[in-house]
């Protein structure tokens, strides 16, 4: 179960307004590790689910947190829902990303 619902919080993190990535954080520690992959961003714990995310520049980042944790909320099953600004990339970086330009 906790492999579908990191995948479904990344999801629904990454679809936020100003989410430009998810971090999977130092030494990748903010991580989901599934048989054969990873949810790198996520990471689902008994009672709280911790996600690690780049916000391009343009929204107060308090304002960014509260998005995916509201995103997130239903999904969540009760466990408190962490989130972390771990960079903020300036709009035109985010942008050149999207069109998968270095």
């Amino acid at each position: 179960m906790s492999g579908a619902l990191a995948k479904l919080v990344a999801e629904r993190a990454r679809s936020c307004p100003y989410v430009a990535a998810l971090s999977a954080g130092p030494f990748g520690v903010v991580t989901t590790y599934l048989p054969g992959e990873s949810v790198p961003g996520v990471s689902v714990r008994d009672d709280e689910i911790e996600v690690s995310v780049v916000a391009s520049y343009g929204s107060p980042l308090p304002e960014i947190a509260a998005a995916v944790r509201e995103a997130i909320g239903d999904a969540a099953g009760g466990r408190r829902v962490n989130v972390t600004i771990a960079d903020v990339r300036p709009l035109k970086a985010v942008e050149k990303d999207e069109r998968g330009s270095s």
